[in-house]
């Protein structure tokens, strides 16, 4: 396996896991099976025009989209057994981190990655068994001929999502505590954010050093570095093709949240109306 760190804005960034590419392995655990056989019936109904399968896909994957990117960045990342499966060294030897140097100093990507490992496994925690637990309450609706029952789905799905989650977290933070990372500071991406950095932070420009570069991303407020278009960049640079997805949505969620601080603080400091 092999991690990336992309800097989203100056203050988050999204975590993604690269599989180690090999043949099938002859393990395949009961979670992998049913999740395989949900995928394939979820791409199935995503093939209709209209009815109620139509409708589920539709605000499936508007729910998808709501999902915050950190929860994709940590299910990307196995759980430490199942990559054992696949990689008797894994444990052992150690894990490339790519990253730009120039928009993170690689003496703080050990404590970026511990916060990423640990700042949400208790919420991970509790929504997961509040998931499991809520599910039987559901029950009633499976009497509802013909159309599934959703809110029981929906439970199923948010409850394993937070599993995958919690499990990608503790692996992260295994590899960080044994100190099995090795930063990598990579080419194709520095090349990229030598250009995106400049052109979001007015102090910074193209011809500063690597590390003075990160600096001022770090010392700067938080504000939007990648642009839409840069997601299908990360994944031709990184030569994975499933993290362009992930990116956009990244993008997204940290721009609307940005926009929702910056709105807010504009109401907060704007003077009050005096009332005669």
């Amino acid at each position: 396996m092999r991690l990336f760190i992309i800097p989203i804005s100056t203050r988050r960034a999204l975590i993604y896991c690269r599989p180690l590419r090999t043949g099938t392995s002859n393990e395949t655990s009961v979670i992998d099976r049913i999740t395989g056989k949900a995928a394939e019936t979820w791409a199935k109904w995503e093939e209709a025009d209209k009815g109620w399968k139509k409708k589920l896909v539709d605000w499936g994957n508007r729910v998808q989209q709501r999902i915050p990117f950190e929860e994709w960045g940590l299910k990307s990342i196995p759980s430490l057994n199942s990559q054992r499966r696949l990689d008797e060294s894994h444990g052992s030897a150690k894990v490339d981190v790519l990253f730009p140097g120039n928009a993170i100093r690689e003496e703080k990507l050990q404590a970026l990655l511990r916060r990423i490992a640990t700042e949400r496994q208790d919420l991970h925690r509790r929504r997961m068994w509040w998931s499991f637990l809520a599910t039987p309450l559901t029950g009633p609706m499976a009497l509802i001929p013909v159309v599934p029952n959703i809110p029981f789905l929906y439970l199923v799905y948010r409850g394993w999502s937070h599993w995958r989650a919690l499990n990608g977290s503790k692996h992260l933070e295994f590899l960080v505590e044994k100190d099995l990372l090795k930063p990598v500071s990579y080419p194709g991406l520095e090349q990229l954010y030598a250009k995106r950095v400049p052109r979001a932070l007015e102090h910074s420009h193209v011809e500063k050093p690597i590390s003075q570069m990160a600096e001022d991303v770090e010392n700067s407020k938080d504000t939007l570095l990648l642009r839409m278009t840069d997601a299908k960049k990360l994944a031709t640079i990184l030569d994975a093709p499933e993290l362009a997805l992930e990116a956009e949505r990244a993008i997204v969620q940290a721009e609307e949240q940005l926009q929702a601080q910056k709105k807010e603080e504009q109401e907060k400091n704007a003077p009050q109306k005096k009332h005669v």
